[in-house]
C-alpha cells in the first residue's frame, strides 16, 4: 500500500485578487497563505514522508518548505504537478473569463476543453499528466512508502477523480481549499480516497498502515473500531 498525501498550496496574491494566475511566474502566497503553510507544516510535523515532490512555481514551493523544515529530505520538483497551462486566460480575472462561452464548457464538460492560445493545455492532458505522475512517483516510493505532493486544486481534483473512478466531467464536483490535505491509499485492487480537503485537525486516524486491498463489505468499523 502507498500512501499519497496531496497538499494544496496555501492562498495566494492571485486568489486574493480573483485572477486566473495559472504558469504566471512571481505568484506568491500572501500573509494567509503563509498561516496556512505553517498550519499545514504543523499537523504534517509526526508524518514520517518518504518523499517531498512539488510543482516547481513559487506558490507551490513556499507552501511545501513548512513541511520540508526540519526533515533531512529535499524537496523534488516535477513539471508533472505543475498547474493547467491556461493559455491565453493566465492572469485575467476569473469575472471577467465567467463571460466566456467556454467558461460553461469548463464548468459542465471539462473533457472537452483546450484553453486558448498556443500554450494552452487541454484538461484532459492536464489530467494525464497528474495521474501518471502519481503513478510514477507511487513506485519509485513502493508499495510500503508514504509521500507528499504540493500541487494544484485542479491538478489535485484530476488525481482524486481518477481515484475515485470518475470521469474527468465529474472533477468539478470535488471541492479543494488552499492548504487543504486530502490523503489516498493506492493498493493493489484500488485506491482507496481516505479523506478530501481536511483543514484541521490530526491526520493520523488517516494514516494507518493496515489497509486490504479488499474493501470493507457493510463498511467496517471505522477509525474508531481499530
Amino acid at each position: 500500500m502507498t500512501t499519497l498525501l496531496l497538499l494544496r498550496h496555501g492562498r495566494s496574491s492571485a486568489n486574493v485578487k480573483g485572477v486566473l494566475s495559472g504558469r504566471r511566474p512571481g505568484v506568491h502566497l500572501d500573509s494567509v497563505g503563509r498561516e496556512q503553510a505553517a498550519s499545514a507544516g504543523d499537523r504534517l510535523r509526526d508524518v514520517r514522508l518518504d518523499l517531498l515532490v512539488s510543482s516547481p512555481l513559487e506558490r507551490c514551493v513556499e507552501t511545501i518548505e513548512a513541511v520540508a523544515a526540519g526533515r533531512r529530505r529535499k524537496v523534488q520538483l516535477d513539471d508533472g504537478l505543475i498547474e493547467a497551462d491556461y493559455g491565453t486566460w493566465s492572469g485575467k480575472k476569473l469575472s471577467d473569463l465567467a463571460k466566456d462561452p467556454l467558461w460553461s464548457v469548463v464548468q459542465s464538460h471539462p473533457s472537452a476543453v483546450t484553453f486558448p492560445g498556443r500554450s494552452g493545455e487541454a484538461m484532459t492532458g492536464m489530467a494525464a499528466r497528474a495521474v501518471g505522475a502519481v503513478r510514477r512517483l507511487n513506485a519509485k516510493v513502493g508499495a510500503t512508502g508514504t509521500w507528499l505532493a504540493c500541487s494544484h486544486g485542479d491538478v489535485i481534483k484530476a488525481i482524486v477523480a481518477d481515484a475515485l473512478g470518475l470521469h474527468l466531467d465529474q472533477f468539478q464536483r470535488i471541492v479543494i481549499d488552499p492548504a487543504s490535505i486530502t490523503v489516498i491509499r493506492y493498493t493493489k485492487h484500488r485506491p482507496f480516497v481516505v479523506v478530501t480537503n481536511s483543514t484541521s485537525g490530526s491526520l493520523a486516524p488517516y494514516l494507518t498502515t493496515e489497509q486490504s486491498s479488499d474493501a470493507a463489505v457493510g463498511g467496517g468499523a471505522g477509525h474508531a473500531g481499530g
